[in-house]
């Protein structure tokens, strides 16, 4: 039997981490609920009224819990700086009656994408790690079912190992609706085809292989390729049409549900100032009921001073993630504008190429943060509401030497296919051709990128008989 030291470097996601994340990238309407949510299970924690919030605007900032609380006994504990020292600041707040205005103006909840994944990965039996996992990468899904971030990019942000994100992605691809949380359209469709017992089929082979080659070759190239007949190629494409390019998208649609903006963008003079909408955002405070409680120090047992401090250390980290995703979601916003003002002076025609890398750069940031802060999130102008990342698009080269932004270009691909013949498609090459003659110059396969970006499919598989 021999015995040996090992030496060997663990990675652990900290909970901390993964709430500030989450609550970066949570749209405001999802904020309200998750801070709601809190409400009702930390006791520690209540709402500031309306009338009240102004004086007790800081009232978080007189709350210090130590960082080291995990190894501080609790006689080390100075109860009295969780709380301060005027016993007036913090008084019990009554129930708020519900008034009839409130009552009629609520609505059943619609159930989302992000709820509908959490609740299958909740039933999985994961390490605590994982389930932290799952729940970042669900929270980069976008609502047609597509990871938006690579699994690179999620490894630097977390630092993680690759294989542990890679492993609770292959479980999440598993869940429904068949074919989410892939990189791109291929890969949904295999996921597609193996979910129906497909993978190694005909079909499952002509996705994997030839997928790029099959808007620019004939059903019988790819049969000569394939070395197969055309006619089992016909069969083949048939499957794949009834497959899904969005897996997600429709499902679970809000319908006709107001956008509720996040950040809100007014004129003052020649200036463009960001607030952030905390309209549905309820302000927070330690509830005053627990100070009497904790102040009696010694005389409370070992159990409960331990629970309140867990409870506070739970109510300092939603406080300081409410807190950061609010600065944060201002300083990216101001950066846009800096960077985008013509188009908030003159209107969408002059809206510039941007990519998320610059305005990383002016803020300090992650592009992944960038990214977060921009995703699924509105934000209301003098021109009107704009979800976040529609100012960030890549630039075109017109034949006059201006520039075109890629969100104008892709807005003109859906355009010119949205008025194709549907017996009689537009091939990327035809698309490419149109756009050419009007001065936007990009490759081919460029036109075949943006298509799949847009998750339309192939000329082969938009035909219909009329």
């Amino acid at each position: 039997m021999k015995l040996g030291l090992q030496l060997r470097l663990t990675q652990t996601l900290a909970p901390q981490l993964i709430q500030s994340l989450k609550m970066l990238q949570m749209p405001v309407l999802k904020l309200e609920q998750t801070i709601r949510h809190e409400l009702a299970t930390n006791p520690l924690l209540e709402e500031i009224e309306d009338l009240e919030a102004e004086q007790d605007l800081d009232a978080e900032t007189e709350i210090e819990v130590n960082d080291d609380s995990d190894t501080t006994t609790d006689e080390q504990v100075d109860w009295d700086t969780f709380l301060g020292e005027d016993e007036e600041t913090y008084k019990v707040r009554e129930q708020r009656e519900q008034t009839d205005d409130r009552f009629e103006s609520s609505a059943a909840k619609v159930p989302n994408l992000y709820d509908h994944l959490a609740e299958q990965l909740s039933l999985l039996k994961l390490s605590e790690e994982e389930h932290l996992i799952g729940e970042y990468i669900i929270g980069n899904i976008d609502p047609d079912g597509y990871l938006t971030m690579a699994v690179e990019e999620m490894t630097e942000e977390l630092s993680i190992e690759v294989a542990k994100i890679e492993a609770v992605l292959a479980m999440i691809q598993r869940f429904d609706p068949a074919g989410v949380a892939s990189k791109d359209l291929r890969e949904s469709l295999l996921i597609q085809l193996r979910d129906r017992g497909q993978e190694g089929g005909l079909a499952y082979r002509i996705v994997q292989e030839y997928i790029q080659d099959l808007d620019r070759k004939s059903m019988q190239q790819i049969a000569k390729l394939m070395g197969i007949t055309a006619e089992r190629v016909q069969e083949a494409l048939s499957v794949i049409k009834t497959l899904n390019p969005s897996p997600a998208h429709g499902r679970f649609d809000p319908g006709a549900a107001a956008v509720v903006p996040d950040l809100v963008v007014e004129r003052s003079g020649e200036d463009f100032v960001v607030f952030h909408n905390d309209r549905y955002v309820p302000q927070l405070r330690i509830n005053s009921s627990y100070r009497t409680l904790i102040k009696r120090g010694s005389k409370s047992s070992q159990d409960t001073k331990k629970y309140v401090r867990q409870k506070l250390e739970q109510a300092r980290w939603l406080l300081n993630s409410i807190n950061q995703r609010r600065s944060t979601m201002i300083r990216v916003m101001e950066a846009i504008i800096s960077r985008q003002r013509d188009f908030f002076e003159k209107g969408s025609a002059f809206l510039k190429p941007l990519i998320m890398e610059d305005i990383a750069q002016m803020v300090e940031m992650n592009v992944a943060t960038i990214s977060r802060v921009s995703s699924g999130k509105y934000v209301q102008t003098p021109l009107g509401v704009y979800e976040i990342k529609h100012f960030f698009n890549s630039g075109i080269a017109r034949s006059d030497g201006e520039d075109i932004s890629k969100h104008l270009v892709k807005q003109r691909i859906e355009e010119i296919i949205g008025a194709e013949p549907p017996e009689k498609p537009l091939s990327d090459q035809e698309i490419f051709r149109r756009l050419n003659e009007e001065g936007i110059k990009l490759a081919r396969r460029t036109v075949t990128k943006y298509r799949e970006e847009l998750k339309i499919k192939p000329a082969r598989l938009r035909k219909r008989v009329v």
